[in-house]
This record gives C-alpha cells, structure tokens and sequence, in this order.
C-alpha cells in the first residue's frame, strides 16, 4: 500500500480536495481531526499539554483550542513544541489506521507537511494550492478570525512558492469543477504507480 501525503497552505482547501479522493474510494486519514481526538482523549497527551500551556489547556475537561491557538500563532518556539508533542502520536496512530485499511494507497492530509520535513514518510505528495486572496476570504466565512489572525497563522506556513518544487502533484483548487477533473485526473495515475511499484 503506497502513502500519499496531500498538503497546502491554510484556507487552500485540502479537505474539500480529501473529500473529493474519499468520493473515488480513497481512505483519507484527516491529520487534524485525529489530533483533536487524541488531545481529548490521550491522558499522556492531555499531561503534556498541561505542561507546555498550564491549566487553562483545558476547561472543564475538554481542550481550550482558542487559548492554545492564541498562545502558538506568535510563538514560533512554543508551536514547534506543540507539534513536538501532537506530530508523533498522529503518526503512531496513523500507521496503526493503515493496517486496517484495504486500498491500493492511502491519503494522509496534514497542513504541516513540509514545514516539519514530513515528505520522506509519503511515497507521493500532492500539494493544494490557491491565490491568497483567495484563501483569506475562505477562512473569514469559514470562522471569526480577523484578517490579522489569518496572515499571522499564514507565516507559519511556507509560501507555495517554497512548496511547489517539493510536491509530485499540485492541485490548484479556485473553480470546484477544474479541482474535481484534477483530483481524477491524479487518482488515475496514483492508481498506476501503485500498480508499477
């Protein structure tokens, strides 16, 4: 089974492209929501947390995801210790979710791919991309961030520009249609190389 990683940039749409593999049959593996579930429920995890950000990680039992957020978006040193504590157990629990699965590949969409030099894990990466503009917009209906909260989190991600020459694949995600024809156009030829390998 070969492991393709799908990455892009903050509001570029990597979970409307994963839904689009998910309708071909593909099993995505949703690297964020997984890290929500294990925050919640991994006891090592949450005594981490706390560690790192104190009490208030957590209110009443449940992550506080704002405080967390507010604390790493200008706090590059705190974030790298974030995702020093959250990355290895997505991936731990990631391999164990590909054992269980029974496709020719597998998609692992993860925001961070490059930034923490992921790519050697993926047998492929297919990066999603669209304008900035674009992506702000996207994120403002999407939830109450402010413009400025949007930018900030956006430099602690590498610019496509930096991305481009990394990825196997780019799926530039504007018009829904074109996205859609792109993610067949790439399943087909995921299809084949994992028939080839």
């Amino acid at each position: 089974m070969k492991i393709i990683g799908l990455t892009g940039g903050i509001g570029s749409g990597k979970t409307t492209v994963a839904r689009m593999f998910e309708k071909l049959g593909v099993p995505v593996y949703n690297s964020d929501v997984e890290a929500k579930k294990l925050m919640h429920s991994s006891k090592t995890m949450k005594r981490k947390l706390i560690d790192l950000f104190g009490e208030l990680a957590y209110l009443d039992g449940k992550l506080n995801r704002s405080y967390i957020a507010k604390s790493v978006f200008k706090n590059t040193n705190l974030l790298k210790k974030l995702n020093g504590i959250v990355h290895p157990a997505v991936r731990k629990h990631f391999k164990k979710w590909c054992k269980a699965q029974d496709y020719p590949y597998v998609i692992q969409e993860t925001a961070l791919l490059f930034e923490n030099n992921a790519q050697e894990f993926y047998d492929k990466v297919v990066l999603v991309t669209a304008p900035m503009e674009y992506r702000i917009d996207r994120i403002l209906n999407r939830d109450q961030s402010t413009r400025e909260d949007i930018v900030a989190r956006m430099r602690n991600q590498l610019d496509d520009a930096e991305k481009l020459p990394l990825a196997d694949f780019v799926i530039e995600n504007i018009d829904l249609k074109k996205t859609n024809e792109k993610v067949v156009e790439v399943h087909r030829v995921l299809l084949d190389f994992t028939k080839d390998s």
